[in-house]
């Protein structure tokens, strides 16, 4: 074979010497370059050598790591620009995922010192070099003490709540005592409740009667200032107030010296009727005096608690139940209603916690088809606290005398706001039956219900319940924060039933202003007390 290459270099003739003549030209392209071409590759160069720069130094800094140029390239610059995806962060978590789970099997050493913060921890892993295993267990650790921390703080917070809750506030203490000493000093706070003139109307069936029963004052003026401010015929409203004997004083220069014109109001103390004698109510006074009852509501809530076995919740509610308001007598006055007042008919009774923002006229006219108790169920709400409840919230069914008379199932209701049907009422043996509970739950050592005076009345009425609509009792603004304003609004009875009660600092203060509506700050009784002043 031969070559021949042209002169110019634009062509080579290629022959063969086999006696066959073979030969091909190929023509070569011109050596010249323009400048355009020129101009394009510098200006290409020009563009390209910075980055070439920038992941050198990336390459560099990244030699810690012992990765290649190319794996750090690709890292650093996309997997899918050089055909290649990096499984390393894949296989770092994988493999974390491994030696947590075996971390959470283990117990954790002894001694082992843990930081105080993540900056903390940080310091000592580079100070250190811990190893993957060691910094799980340290992690574990960390994340144990901290969860133990905050769950023994919850319970402190609910217990400091309970105590708030089961205090008499210092401005209410101040105004009962004042109010007692005006009593004392001023004749006029003993005027005779009410005149002379108005006593026949305390019997009168065509008037709309109330009964409400507290200790509390201030509470007990704003539930009949509501009620009264609420109402389209005031003229026709006669409150019938009962208190202890302590506070009777304070109560009657309260109303004596405020009255509520055009309502009628009566204010009596328990030692004021014959009836609440140790004959009729036996098991009250056991109540108040057995000192294994008084040891369970007074004592120490937290001695032998092993949080450990409990929740948050369960202790809140635990706690709830033994407030001491529940061997009060003046909690079970509710049911011997038709004893204290033989010549009425009918009557609505009220808590000390309800504010009244609508007029209640309508309900004397509610036809109670023979039932004993208008009251709203507490079964049909969404709520988790308050209206979505069953028998079963409040009775312990694993004793054998619970289950064999009560369904877990069945639909409870509220106190707080009720229509007593007094007529039907005497025709019962509703408080016969709610007398042979107690003193059941007594034997059992508490043991069938935890919850005061409501398990027991759920049973005595069972059977003589007629249900109202929500709308005229609202519940829960002493347990929810999240209580919708509107429906607040729309309530004809609003009830702050649970801790956070309106008069107690630990009260929710975008509810508040519904309660507050109804205290006359100017009153010099509460300015000189300080009622609800930070």
């Amino acid at each position: 074979m031969r070559l021949q290459f042209s002169p110019s270099m634009r062509s080579i003739t290629v022959s063969t010497s086999n006696g066959f003549i073979d030969f091909m030209k190929v023509k070569v392209g011109a050596r010249h370059i323009s400048y355009r071409t020129l101009f394009h590759t510098i200006l290409f160069l020009a563009f390209l050598l910075p980055f070439v720069f920038i992941l050198t130094a990336v390459v560099t800094l990244e030699g810690v790591n012992n990765c290649s140029s190319l794996d750090c390239l690709g890292r650093t610059w996309g997997p899918r620009l050089l055909g290649r995806v990096d499984t390393s962060e894949k296989r770092l978590v994988s493999d974390l995922y491994k030696i947590f789970n075996q971390v959470s099997s283990e117990e954790i050493p002894d001694g082992l010192k843990l930081p105080d913060s993540f900056t903390q921890l940080v310091s000592e892993m580079k100070d250190n070099h811990y190893d993957a295993k060691t910094f799980a267990f340290i992690l574990r650790a960390m994340m144990d003490k901290f969860e133990k921390e905050i769950r023994e703080s919850k319970f402190s917070e609910l217990m400091n709540k309970h105590f708030a809750a089961s205090s008499i506030p210092k401005g209410i203490h101040c105004l009962s005592l004042r109010l007692t000493d005006e009593y004392s000093s001023n004749v006029h706070a003993r005027n005779q409740l009410p005149p002379p003139e108005l006593l026949p109307l305390l019997s009168d069936n065509t008037y709309q009667h109330f009964v409400l029963s507290t200790d509390n004052i201030l509470a007990a003026s704003v539930v009949v200032s509501s009620a009264v401010q609420s109402s389209l015929n005031p003229e026709k409203i006669v409150f019938h107030v009962i208190t202890d004997k302590k506070t009777y004083a304070g109560m009657h220069s309260w109303f004596a010296l405020h009255p509520v014109y055009p309502a009628t109001i009566e204010v009596k103390g328990t030692h004021h009727f014959d009836y609440l004698t140790r004959e009729n109510v036996p098991v009250l006074e056991a109540v108040e005096n057995q000192e294994g009852i008084r040891n369970y509501y007074h004592g120490n809530h937290v001695s032998g608690a092993n949080h450990n076995d409990t929740t948050p919740r369960i202790f809140a509610s635990k706690l709830l139940v033994r407030s001491p308001k529940y061997i009060s007598l003046l909690n079970h006055l509710r049911m011997y209603i038709p004893q204290l007042f033989p010549k009425l008919d009918k009557v609505v009774f009220l808590d000390d916690d309800v504010v009244i923002q609508r007029d209640l006229s309508r309900l004397w006219d509610v036809d109670l088809e023979g039932k004993v108790n208008g009251a709203v169920e507490t079964c049909k709400g969404d709520d988790e606290w308050v209206m979505s409840k069953r028998f079963k919230i409040y009775f312990n069914f694993s004793h054998p005398l619970v289950a064999t008379h009560l369904d877990p199932n069945e639909c409870p209701w509220a106190y707080g706001m009720n229509i007593f049907d007094l007529r039907a009422w005497r025709k019962s043996n509703i408080t016969e039956t709610y007398h042979w509970w107690l003193r059941e739950n007594l034997k059992s050592n508490l043991t069938l219900w935890r919850l005061g005076t409501l398990p027991p009345a759920l049973i005595a009425f069972r059977g003589h319940i007629h249900p109202i609509e929500p709308s005229w009792h609202m519940l829960g603004l002493g347990y929810q924060n999240k209580t919708n304003i509107e429906n607040v609004k729309k309530a004809a009875v609003i009830h702050y039933n649970g801790q956070s009660k309106p008069w107690l600092q630990i009260g929710f203060e975008h509810l508040r202003p519904f309660w507050t509506k109804y205290v006359n700050y100017s009153n010099d009784f509460i300015r000189n007390c300080h009622i609800l002043e930070s």
